[in-house]
């Protein structure tokens, strides 16, 4: 049986996406994103799910980090998730729920929900934890403590908490993206994926920093037409000032354009870490 890392426990959001994909799978749970992708590169697990960018509070920079730093593994798929975080507490504090003396969640999710927590509790200290489903495990294994926690409505039926306060959410669309990891340039396809194709480069420039060399770098791709979904920058951790870029282009990797493409920005000096080409497949809400 394939066995799938994600970053757990269970009922996290991570553990949502992998099992939308992964439904008779083995789903292994792990504590950390490190631990997941060094699972899928030290061949323990088959494939890892990670988050890696949120609409609201953009890139997981761990994980961007990590694929650039500390691993070698490719980009299978990806899968969007929409994300509906909820306030909750063990039962036995259902009736002073709005007493409660620390609130738990990843620090994304208490991100996404600062508008209502800073109207709505804003006197209530808030903890990072290390996923929204370990929180909602902290406040269900703790009922001495009066604490609640922000997750998602399947992990308040998986440890037996009572939803309070229901998308609380600063922003409607509040959606994930998670990335399916593994050892080879494999495409992944399922059931309602999406025709485009996309393809991940991590590029890193020149150290000579002469003027216009990231214009060339972009007019290597505007103008053989390659469109770019996203751009951004990441320090290389070498100095203040130097960075890499993670650039997602809408094309099969294997496309002339795009081995044209790898030779020029070689020919400018340009280092390219390709993580390989991938589907996109969305979910439902939990």
């Amino acid at each position: 049986m394939t066995k799938i890392a994600y970053l757990g426990p269970e009922a996290s959001f991570t553990h949502l996406a992998a099992k939308s994909l992964f439904p008779s799978e083995s789903l292994v749970p792990m504590r950390t994103i490190p631990e997941c992708i060094e699972a899928v590169s030290q061949v323990k697990v088959d494939v890892a799910v990670v988050p890696v960018e949120n609409a609201l509070e953009g890139t997981v920079p761990l994980t961007i980090d990590y694929l650039f730093h500390e691993a070698d593994v490719y980009i299978q798929a990806e899968v969007l998730a929409p994300i509906a975080q909820h306030l909750m507490v063990h039962p036995d504090h259902v009736a002073h729920w709005d007493q409660v003396e620390t609130i738990y969640s990843h620090p994304h999710a208490l991100a996404q929900c600062h508008k209502y927590l800073s109207y709505r509790l804003p006197h209530v200290p808030m903890e990072q934890y290390s996923s929204t489903a370990a929180a909602a495990k902290l406040c269900a294994e703790n009922p001495d403590m009066s604490i609640a926690a922000i997750a998602n409505e399947t992990a308040a039926h998986e440890y037996g908490l009572v939803i309070v306060e229901r998308d609380i959410h600063d922003f409607h669309f509040n959606h994930t993206r998670f990335l399916v990891l593994g050892s080879e340039k494999n495409q992944l396809t399922f059931k309602g994926h999406q025709p485009q194709i996309k393809t991940t480069w991590m590029l890193k420039l020149p150290q000579d920093d002469r003027p216009g060399l990231l214009h060339q770098v972009l007019s290597v791709f505007a103008w053989r037409r390659l469109n770019l979904s996203k751009i951004e920058s990441r320090p290389l951790k070498t100095g203040l000032g130097h960075y890499f870029f993670i650039v997602d282009i809408l094309e099969q990797e294997d496309h002339v354009m795009m081995r044209g493409a790898e030779e020029e920005l070689t020919f400018l000096g340009c280092t390219v870490k390709s993580l390989g080409s991938y589907t996109t497949y969305e979910t439902e809400s939990d």
